[in-house]
C-alpha cells in the first residue's frame, strides 16, 4: 500500500510533496494510517485534532494518543477542545453538523494564521460510497451521486483511492495503533446504519461491487463536468449583468424543456430550494419574489433579476447643514451659488428660500407624490418610476432629497417643479452628485 499511495501522490498529489499541510487526524485507523503514509513518504505536514469533549474520559484519552502519535512521528501538532453541547444548543443544529461547522471553521483559523494552503483529510473509498447512498436517501441530482471530491482549492483527500479493508490489512501488517470510537458503531446515525446495515449486504451481492463503484463514480463525474460546462455556456448567453444584478429574459427560459431541470441547474447555486416556487416565478404577476439564505429572484415584467441579499438599517438620513459634503447614503456636494452654471441629472438648483423644513434623503414611500420639473400638475412618484421603465431593484435603490415630507429631487432624474429657481429668487442652493 506504501508503494501505490508514493505513486498516487506523485501523480495527483504533486503539491503534497512541495508544500507544508495540516493533516486531520481524529486517532482514528483511516487518519492515523494517512500519517505514518505521509510521514513515510517524507512529507512536511503539522497535524490538528480535534477534542469536541463528547465522550468524557474518553475524547482525552483521544486527543492524549495523537499528541503521542505526533511526537513519535516527529510532528508538530494543534489540539483544541470544544464545548460542543452548547454549540449544539445554542445554534440548534444536529451534532454531526455542530462537529463539522467546528472542525472546519477552526482549521481555517489555523490555516490563515500559519499561512498553510492544503488541509489533508482521511477520506477514503467506503466513506465515499457512504455519501453517495445518504445522498441518494435524501434526493438528490447528479452533483449529490459524484461523490466526495478528491481535490479542492484548499482540501485535499488522498486516501480516496483505498478501502477500509485496504486500510486494516495495511495497519494491522504494520501494527499500527489507533483508537476506536465506540458512537461509530451506534446505529442510531444514518451513516452507522448504511455502513453496518446497508454495504455489507452491497458488497455480498458482487465480490467486486466497491470497485464497480469506483467505475460509476467515474462515470458520473464526467458527466456532471460536461453539464457543468454547458451551464456555464448557457449562463454566458442568458446572464446580463448590471452591476450586482442579473437579468435572464423569461421568454428565453420558457424555452427549455423539461423547465424545473433547467432552472434547477441554473439557480441551484445561490442556495435556492423552493423549486416549484422559482419555477412560477416565470408566470407570476410583476413584483413577485423567491428568497434563498443568500439571494432573491425577482419577476419583473420580461425578465428575472437575480441578487445578493442586503438589508437597508437606516432608510432615513437627516441632512443637518444647507451646505457643505454629505457622503451617505448619496456622495452629494450642497452650496450656495450666485447664479445658475452647467446643468444635467447630476446637479439640481433650487430656491433656497423655498425650503421651510430639514431636510433628508429617504426611499420611497406608498403614496409619494412631487410635481415633476417642466410638467403641470403632480405625479405619483410609482407612476414616475414606470414611466422611467425603472425595473424593481432600481426603485429599491433610488433615493429622494426631501424637505420635511415634500420631494425636492428624484436624485438624478428629476426635480420638483416647486423648489425651482425663478427670476425672484435672491439664494440658490446647489445639490452635486460627486460620485
Amino acid at each position: 500500500m506504501l508503494n501505490q499511495f508514493r505513486e498516487h501522490i506523485a501523480i495527483n498529489f504533486p503539491e503534497l510533496l512541495e508544500n507544508h499541510f495540516l493533516l486531520a487526524c481524529s486517532g482514528g485507523i483511516d487518519s492515523v494510517v494517512l500519517c505514518h503514509l505521509c510521514a513515510l513518504n517524507k512529507m512536511d505536514f503539522t497535524i490538528a485534532h480535534c477534542n469536541f469533549q463528547l465522550r468524557g474520559s474518553e475524547s482525552d484519552m483521544d486527543a492524549f494518543f495523537v499528541e503521542d502519535l505526533a511526537r513519535k512521528l516527529g510532528k508538530k501538532i494543534y489540539i483544541k477542545d470544544f464545548d460542543t453541547a452548547n454549540y449544539i444548543n445554542d445554534n440548534k443544529v444536529s451534532l454531526q453538523m455542530a462537529a463539522r461547522e467546528l472542525r472546519y471553521g477552526w482549521f481555517e483559523e489555523l490555516m490563515t494564521s500559519h499561512k498553510i494552503k492544503i488541509l489533508v483529510t482521511a477520506h477514503q473509498a467506503d466513506d465515499n460510497l457512504e455519501t453517495f447512498i445518504i445522498n441518494l436517501s435524501r434526493g438528490t441530482g447528479i452533483k449529490g451521486l459524484t461523490g466526495i471530491p478528491a481535490k479542492t482549492a484548499k482540501i485535499s483527500r488522498p486516501l480516496l483511492l483505498f478501502s477500509r479493508s485496504q486500510i486494516e490489512q495495511y495497519a494491522e501488517i504494520k501494527n499500527i495503533r489507533w483508537r476506536e470510537d465506540q458512537t461509530n458503531e451506534e446505529t442510531r446515525y444514518l451513516r452507522n446504519k448504511i455502513r453496518y446495515g446497508v454495504i455489507p449486504g452491497l458488497k455480498e451481492l458482487h465480490p467486486g461491487f466497491l470497485n464497480n463503484f469506483e467505475t460509476t463514480l467515474a462515470n458520473l463525474q464526467g458527466s456532471e463536468a460536461l453539464l457543468k460546462n454547458y451551464i456555464a455556456e448557457l449562463k454566458d448567453r442568458l446572464f446580463e449583468q448590471q452591476g450586482d444584478v442579473i437579468k435572464i429574459s423569461v421568454a428565453s427560459l420558457l424555452k427549455f424543456n423539461p423547465i424545473k431541470t433547467y432552472m434547477y441547474q441554473l439557480f441551484n447555486e445561490y442556495g435556492f430550494k423552493e423549486w416549484n416556487d422559482v419555477v412560477g416565478l416565470l408566470n407570476a404577476t410583476s413584483g413577485k419574489e423567491v428568497h434563498s439564505g443568500t439571494h432573491r429572484l425577482i419577476k419583473d415584467r420580461e425578465y428575472i433579476l437575480l441578487q445578493a441579499l442586503y438589508h437597508s438599517i437606516i432608510e432615513r438620513f437627516v441632512i443637518d447643514a444647507v451646505s457643505g459634503t454629505i457622503r451617505e447614503p448619496v456622495q452629494m456636494k450642497i452650496e450656495e451659488v450666485n447664479e445658475m452654471g452647467e446643468t444635467s441629472n447630476k446637479i439640481l438648483y433650487v430656491d433656497k428660500e423655498t425650503l421651510n423644513h430639514k431636510l433628508s434623503i429617504r426611499k420611497w414611500e406608498k403614496g409619494d407624490y412631487f410635481y415633476p420639473f417642466g410638467m403641470r400638475g403632480k405625479k405619483k412618484v410609482s407612476k414616475f418610476y414606470k414611466d422611467e421603465k425603472m425595473d424593481l431593484i432600481s426603485k429599491e435603490r433610488q433615493w429622494l432629497l426631501c424637505s420635511g415630507d415634500n420631494i425636492i429631487w428624484v436624485i438624478g432624474r428629476r426635480g420638483d417643479d416647486r423648489f425651482k429657481v425663478t427670476p425672484q429668487t435672491k439664494s440658490i442652493l446647489k445639490f452635486s452628485i460627486t460620485e
